[in-house]
Formats: C-alpha cells, sequence, structure tokens
C-alpha cells in the first residue's frame, strides 16, 4: 500500500525519496516518479518528513533504531503507517522524541483500492501540534483523517477496526454460501442486504463472490488487495491486546483462528476475501431447497 500512497503524493506535487528491500518495489516506484535512493538512511536525510510503512512493529524499532532516526535532521516528524501493536507504536515514538524529532502513528484502512484512489482513512495516534503538522500530508493520500488520541491510539483504532472487518468478511461469506445452498441468488442477496441492515465493507466493496461488485478480488480469483496473512497477522494483534485488556472478545478471538488457518495455507497470499471459498469447502452437502414447514410458516 505505500507504493500508491507515495505515488499520490507526488502527483500532488511533493518531492518524495524512496527506499524498498524489494527490487520490483523500486521499479514500481520509479515508474511513479520517486527518487529512489540506495538506503533508507539517504532517503530520510533532509527530510521534512518521514513515512513508513513496513510489515510489523519489530521492523519499525529496527529501522529507527538502524539508522532512520540517526540520518534525519533535528525535528523532523516520523509518521508510521504500519499496523502494528499499540507498545510498539508507543516504543517507535519515545525512540523518535528522544532523538529529537515528532513522532505519528497513522495506520490505515482501505485496501489498495483506498490507497490507489487516495481515499484511505488515517486512523492518527499524536499530539495536537503534531496532528496539526501532518494531516495536510494525509490529505493528500486519504479522504478521512481522524485524531484518536495521544501516541498509540492510531493503532488502538485500527486494531479494533480490523477486528470487526475480519469478523465481518467470514459472516458475509458465510451468508453467501448459506444462500447457494439455499438457492438464491448472489445478486439477489446482494441487492437486499447492500441496501438493508446487513450492509457494510466486506460486503459492498468487498463483496466476496464475483458480479455485484466489479472492483472486489473476487473478480480476479482473490488476487490480494489485503491478503490473508495479514488479516491474520492484525487479528493476532488485536488477540493480544484482547488477552492483555481481559475483553470476551469471543468472535474477534474466533476470527483470529479462521484467518490463521486460512494463511496457513494458499490463503496467505490470497485476498482475505478468499476465506469464503474454506466455508464451502467445510460445508456439509445438504438440500438447496426448504420446506414451508421446515421454515415455521
Amino acid at each position: 500500500m505505500g507504493a500508491p500512497m507515495a505515488a499520490n503524493l507526488v502527483r500532488a506535487g511533493v518531492d518524495v525519496r524512496g527506499f524498498d528491500v524489494v527490487p520490483a518495489a523500486l521499479d514500481a516506484a520509479t515508474a511513479a516518479g520517486i527518487r529512489v535512493t540506495e538506503s533508507a538512511t539517504e532517503a530520510v536525510r533532509g527530510a521534512d518528513v518521514v513515512l513508513t510503512m513496513l510489515p510489523s512493529g519489530r521492523h519499525v524499532l529496527e529501522a529507527y533504531r538502524g539508522g532512520l532516526l540517526g540520518a534525519a535532521a533535528p525535528g523532523t516528524l516520523f509518521v508510521d503507517c504500519s499496523t502494528i501493536a499499540v507498545d510498539d507504536a508507543r516504543e517507535a515514538a519515545a525512540l523518535a522524541v528522544a532523538a529529537g524529532h515528532r513522532a505519528v502513528d497513522a495506520p490505515v484502512s482501505g485496501g489498495v483500492v483506498g490507497a490507489t484512489a487516495a481515499t484511505l482513512t488515517f486512523m492518527v495516534g499524536a499530539g495536537d501540534a503534531e496532528f496539526a503538522a501532518v494531516r495536510p500530508v494525509l490529505e493528500l493520500m486519504g479522504s478521512r483523517i481522524v485524531h484518536c488520541g495521544g501516541s498509540g491510539l492510531g493503532q488502538a483504532a485500527k486494531v479494533c477496526n480490523n477486528m470487526i472487518l475480519g469478523v465481518s468478511q467470514i459472516v458475509v461469506g458465510e451468508a453467501f454460501v448459506l444462500g447457494e445452498r439455499l438457492g438464491l441468488a448472489h445478486e439477489a442477496l446482494f441487492e437486499v442486504a447492500s441496501g438493508a441492515s446487513g450492509q457494510c465493507w466486506a460486503l459492498t466493496t468487498n463483496c466476496p463472490v464475483p458480479g455485484p461488485v466489479p472492483t472486489s478480488p473476487a473478480n480476479r480469483d482473490y488476487a490480494a488487495g489485503f491478503a490473508g496473512a495479514l488479516m491474520s497477522k492484525d487479528l493476532g494483534l488485536a488477540e493480544e491486546a484482547i488477552h492483555v485488556t481481559g475483553v470476551d472478545a469471543q468472535l474477534g478471538l474466533l476470527a483470529r483462528r479462521i484467518y490463521a488457518d486460512y494463511a496457513a495455507g494458499d490463503g496467505g497470499s490470497r485476498d482475505f476475501s478468499g476465506i469464503i471459498e474454506e466455508i464451502r469447502s467445510r460445508s456439509a452437502i445438504g438440500s438447496a431447497s426448504v420446506t414451508t414447514e421446515e421454515r415455521g410458516a
């Protein structure tokens, strides 16, 4: 997601220098007008704002300690858009401040589609001054910028949001499989639920069956917009937070187990909406019709 976000900054006239450890990502960055550097430390030298988008808290902390903080000019605004644990976000912010910089955690929601269209939601954890400084930058990449509170609370909002998303994507998949078994057309179920109380992002944007939403991954054999491995990771962060806080979040924990199993196989690299295929494969063969008596009529 970092690549299309950076490309939107370039299109807005921002001078963007970037680095990635994946050669293909560097090629794509160059094509998007980003000035690719030989190292991450070279990219941050002289920058007013440093944005990171990394797989885990460990990677963020290693990058900060491994040279980014030391290479940046005093007072640089460090903005981490990764999805990581709240404690890791707060540790990263503390490291940045101790090194003479400013720090913001700003995880995103909206997937690759939102990153490309600059319609992301940013969940920001920062002080008031830092939020005021970072908002104009984030508005070039997103349509909704929410100040969630102090350091780490952007990540708190993200972990809660993605727990909702993980649970809802599973139940939307279950509903479509149930509808199939009952003889209900995908289009009919979508038409009803998308305008009724079942409406949700997992249905109207990430619809798990081909057809009703042409831009959903289901129309591309579940090519990842947001991979199953990433959903499993994010639900793992939710699981950690649930255990720390003692919340009785039964559906969140169940979703974590379901996505951990999905990510352990081919689902790790496929879109997380492909969980519907796992639901189908585990579903018992049953009747496709229901009698009037069974419906309770």
